[in-house]
């Protein structure tokens, strides 16, 4: 039986899946150190009980001092921009993928006993039907994005291969759920409840039945700890259930201002037309298994925006 963890790191700690994960862990008894730089992430998101390293994930320096004392890693600092990534390619790479290199050339092997890089369904090729697709699902990211992150997977797989570390990749499906940042690159719920409550049209890229696996942070953040515990490996965290863009912003409407019709835009570059996670692997080694809902959490999401809007 393994000595149990005690001390994890957190990188993109103060952002919205960060947060929360660091939040559980405290609340699980793990002494907790974050590194973050703040450009997305808030200082009001970070929990006081944690030990906070502002800094950047590409800086050797920032990443030595955040990693001390720390025995598993969880590593999701990322810059998040699948809609804008064929502009901000560089960016993407540059901390995606470099970012994620200078984590792992500061590792202690004699420390660290595991290590999860969160990633995403963007690694996926693009998908014939609105069905689950599983992790053996071709590997052809047609983002900047899903490069990046598939790039960072396998070298995470080789070096910590090499250094004996334990290895769990994460592909986060679409997350949602009430405190994320507005952003007009990623976020479709936050970005439509938005609009809504502005008086504005949500905008439609394409014809609206490209169809999103919507998963609550909080089964994220629940199935991202499962993964201590797990065999090491790659695991989808998802729900298996498709909505498609067009029903999601009928909810909204319904919800929010019933007189407001969405209206189209020329589809977007670099963004898959259906992405549904296949959960069994994650289920049966993990077990993972997500407890919220679409319809049931969604109104929890516009009383955030709405109350994050009237400050």
């Amino acid at each position: 039986m393994r000595e149990p963890f005690q001390h994890a790191l957190v990188t993109g700690g103060a952002g919205f899946i960060g947060s929360r994960l660091v939040n559980k862990l405290l609340d699980h008894g793990f002494r907790v150190s974050i590194l973050d730089n703040l450009s997305v992430g808030t200082r009001s998101a970070i929990d006081p009980r944690a030990r906070f390293v502002e800094g950047d994930v590409r800086r050797r320096d920032d990443a030595e001092v955040a990693l001390k004392g720390v025995d598993c890693v969880f590593h999701l600092a990322a810059q998040v921009t699948i809609r804008g990534s064929l502009k901000m390619f560089y960016d993407d790479v540059d901390t995606n993928l470099m970012g994620t290199l200078n984590l792992l050339r500061c590792l202690n092997p004699k420390a660290v006993r595991q290590f999860m890089l969160a990633s995403s369904m963007a690694i996926y090729a693009d998908s014939s039907a609105p069905k689950p697709i599983p992790e053996s699902h071709p590997k052809e990211p047609i983002s900047p994005y899903g490069a990046s992150k598939l790039a960072a997977e396998r070298i995470c797989n080789q070096v910590l291969g090499q250094m004996k570390i334990p290895f769990c990749a994460l592909r986060y499906f679409n997350t949602f759920g009430p405190g994320q940042a507005f952003t007009p690159y990623v976020g479709v719920i936050t970005i439509f409840v938005t609009r809504l409550l502005q008086g504005d049209k949500p905008v439609i890229f394409g014809d609206g039945e490209q169809r999103r696996d919507f998963v609550h942070v909080d089964d994220v953040v629940e199935g991202t700890i499962k993964s201590l515990s797990g065999p090491p490996g790659i695991y989808n965290l998802g729900t298996g259930q498709a909505t498609s863009v067009n029903e999601l912003a009928k909810i909204l409407i319904e919800r929010i201002r019933s007189n407001i019709r969405p209206v189209f835009a020329r589809a977007q570059p670099g963004e898959l037309r259906f992405s549904v996670a296949d959960i069994s692997a994650a289920a049966s080694n993990l077990g993972y298994r997500p407890k919220r809902s679409l319809e049931t959490e969604i109104d929890s999401v516009i009383y955030s925006v709405k109350n994050s809007t009237s400050k």
